[in-house]
């Protein structure tokens, strides 16, 4: 894959990738952005690697996911920040969208982060429980229950 077709590609699911990112971070926006940043960058330097077979929407989802594991791993080993803090200082950039779906993330942060990323693949970015399952190196019918998990558990959550 050319740099140009990269580009692209990049462009044609940036926003989605976003998107993504932002709810997996419980609206976190500014990790999010940092997250995105580094899996674009990773991915572009493995691009090389990319089966143009396989689907790039996905193909990219799956590096933002590693990214966002990787992250994770690494707060842990440092001073994990409380959800509430950072739904504080998201809140401080004077966002109408953060005080939109402020409930919503904070009931996507109570969730694990397995049962989170397949709510987020499934209903937001639209994924079929076999891809899901090929982003997260996970069963399908690990995915079906972690979808239906989650979905009781948002049902509860959100007293709808």
């Amino acid at each position: 894959m050319t740099r140009e077709q990269f580009v692209n590609r990049v462009g044609q699911e940036q926003a989605a990738l976003r998107r993504f990112l932002t709810a997996l971070c419980c609206g976190n926006s500014a990790e999010a952005d940092d997250i995105a940043q580094e899996a674009l960058i990773k991915a572009y330097l493995r691009s090389e690697q990319y089966d143009e077979r396989g689907k790039f929407p996905a193909w990219l989802m799956k590096t933002a996911y590693r990214v966002f594991i990787d992250s994770r791993r690494r707060q842990k080993n440092r001073a994990e920040q409380p959800i509430e803090k950072a739904l504080t200082l998201q809140g401080s950039n004077g966002s109408d969208d953060t005080f939109r779906y402020e409930e919503l993330h904070s009931a996507l942060a109570t969730l694990s982060e397995t049962i989170r990323t397949s709510i987020l693949l499934y209903y937001m970015q639209g994924y079929q429980i076999k891809e899901i399952a090929e982003i997260t190196d996970s069963s399908e019918s690990a995915i079906k229950k972690q979808l239906s998990r989650g979905r009781e558990e948002l049902k509860n959550l959100l007293g709808r």
